[in-house]
């Protein structure tokens, strides 16, 4: 045999084709597959997902919420929605699929590993495995809202802005960035060591096209699925000021959006109280449920 029938041969089965993990038993029937791999980076790590199910019982297929992690596209857990609900049980993945969903939490490449719009093309590719998948996992692909937080929020604010057919059904934004162009303090378009800027490749400010594109506020129009945006008042890491434009961007361009605006709390809920975040998070499952 030649070193590439070899190579071939021994190659783990791509994705698309490769036999899904075995469900673990969670409370209330859930059951959850962690660790699914759904994408192959050429020379890179594979992308993988955990997928969360209802109780085998539940109508099939259900909806889907497709969620994005934060850490400022640097770093961050896909199995992780933010420091206030990491104590809780059961987790928010699990209430969510007690609540009739799928939730597939995903990886995508963070910016020390691959440039925008890599992360986009990223959870791009995900929607693409899980709808390829849906018949055996039991998920309807036509029915997904994307769910994140902080840099989460601002993949799924342009996921939902810019995905083909079929569209998304809603997406739910905690504290995102919407604007990669304006200055917002502690944000300076021309700093070429931000978040944004490691981002990007360089200063915002340098690339104004590229800066442009990766900017929901840019790219709201009329057919967006409904948002819900919620966002801290007291954020100083992304200022108050990211929701409620793009809050006014949808509405102005003719698309549903939702703002709630959660006095005194800081980035990650830190500062509201714990029924506070508990209503938060409800509202926002209840948003899901009704538009997915």
């Amino acid at each position: 045999m030649t070193a590439a029938e070899v190579r071939a041969l021994i190659a783990a089965p791509h994705p698309d084709v490769a036999p899904l993990p075995p469900a673990a038993e969670r409370g209330a029937g859930t059951r959850v597959l962690r660790g699914v791999p759904y994408g192959v980076v050429e020379g890179g790590r594979p992308l993988e997902l955990d997928l969360w199910l209802p109780a085998a019982q539940a109508r099939r297929p259900v909806p889907l919420v497709l969620f994005l992690h934060g850490g400022a596209w640097r770093r961050g857990r896909r199995d992780d929605m933010g420091v206030r609900t990491r104590a809780w049980e059961p987790g928010p993945f699990e209430r969510i699929a007690a609540a009739g969903l799928a939730v597939a939490c995903v990886d995508y490449r963070l910016s020390g590993e691959a440039l925008f719009p890599a992360q986009l093309d990223d959870v791009r590719a995900a929607l693409r495995w899980l709808g390829l998948r849906a018949d055996e996992l039991g998920i309807d692909s036509e029915r997904v809202v994307v769910w994140g937080e902080s840099a989460g929020g601002h993949l799924a604010s342009l996921l939902a802005l810019t995905h083909p057919e079929p569209p998304l059904a809603g997406a739910v934004v905690w504290y995102g960035p919407s604007d990669l162009e304006t200055p917002r303090p502690p944000f300076d378009p021309a700093d070429p060591s931000s978040m944004e800027a490691l981002l990007l490749g360089a200063a915002p400010s340098t690339v104004p096209e590229r800066a442009a594109a990766a900017s929901p506020v840019r790219r709201a129009h009329a057919g967006a699925p409904p948002f819900l945006i919620v966002h801290g008042e007291a954020d100083t890491m992304v200022p108050c000021g990211h929701g409620r434009d793009l809050a006014a961007a949808l509405r102005a361009a003719g698309a549903e959006a939702e703002l709630r605006i959660v006095a005194g709390a800081e980035h990650g809920w830190v500062g509201a109280d714990e029924d506070e975040v508990a209503e938060i998070f409800r509202a926002s499952l209840e948003f899901t449920r009704r538009t997915a």
